[in-house]
């Protein structure tokens, strides 16, 4: 059963998406993919990480995305309420779904799938079209809408354990939409629930621009906007660091791997590099 919690609006959204990577992250599904990922209902990440409905592209990035690590970190369990902002081409979709299926409740917060803008309406399409194309993977995954200012309140306030965010801070910024979004996820957090924040971590010797055009956010910074929305800071981690990403690329973080946006021009220098440096944080929403 999929649930469209809609919560939507457009033309702001399509704006501050200029600097966001792309849609796909090269996700490819089998439609007749039904491996031990559902035939426990005690099913581990392990199990899912090596699972047949992920592509091999898609396992390639675990080595720099950790998910294992990075979700066990957060504290997710296979009865845990999660909601994804922003799945993109569905790379932990892929993993949270499953491991959610049976015990838990999997919620993607996207776009609009009736939005009058052909990016955002792609972008949402794209992504049904990922779940419809497996069914036994996805099936249980239930989507929300979230597009601001207008339009913020994903699920029914204080009802999910999780909200999980790979990325998207520095897409909220350019419209002075972080705090918006923040307060929606506050809301939407039970009380003593968890905020999971992955981004890009910039250079701490460099003032934050406050549009974030290079993709990068100071982990002060990302750490005071949470704390300015309610929120405590419960943990953090370097599971996600690259100490060889120096971020003075000349087309910001998405001069690297997997956008590589100068395409052949010194190919192999940022594929030596890999993926962006990034922190990881755990807030937690105060139970008082």
């Amino acid at each position: 059963m999929r649930v469209f919690l809609i919560a939507s609006s457009a033309l702001v959204l399509a704006l501050f998406l200029q600097s966001c990577e792309p849609a796909s992250d090269g996700t490819e599904t089998k439609a007749d993919a039904l491996p031990a990922v559902l035939q426990d209902s005690s099913v581990s990440i392990e199990t899912v990480l090596a699972g047949e409905h992920r592509s091999a592209k898609n396992k390639a990035r675990d080595k720099y995305r950790h998910p294992a690590e990075t979700l066990e970190f957060f504290g997710v369990q296979p009865d845990s309420a999660v909601i994804e902002i922003w799945p993109g081409g569905g790379w932990y979709t892929e993993i949270l779904a499953p491991y959610l299926r049976d015990n838990g409740r999997y919620i993607a917060a996207g776009f609009d799938p009736n939005s009058e803008i052909e990016f955002i309406a792609a972008g949402a399409a794209a992504f049904q079209e990922m779940l419809d194309a497996n069914p036994a993977v996805y099936g249980n995954a239930e989507q929300a809408i979230l597009m601001p200012p207008t339009h913020l309140e994903m699920v029914p306030p204080g009802s999910v354990d999780f909200i999980l965010t790979f990325r998207s801070v520095h897409n909220w910024m350019p419209r002075k939409a972080d705090g918006m979004v923040l307060a929606s996820i506050f809301a939407a957090l039970k009380p003593g629930g968890v905020l999971g924040i992955v981004e890009h971590r910039g250079n701490p010797e460099i003032e934050q621009d406050p549009e974030a055009k290079t993709g990068y956010i100071n982990q002060d910074y990302a750490i005071a906007i949470a704390e300015a929305a309610g929120f405590m800071l419960d943990g953090t981690s370097e599971i996600n660091a690259n100490t060889a990403d120096t971020k003075d690329h000349p087309e910001g973080v998405w001069t690297l791997p997997p956008t590589m946006r100068l395409k052949d021009k010194d190919r192999e220098k940022y594929l030596g590099i890999g993926e962006s440096d990034r922190f990881t944080l755990r807030f937690i929403k105060p139970t008082g």
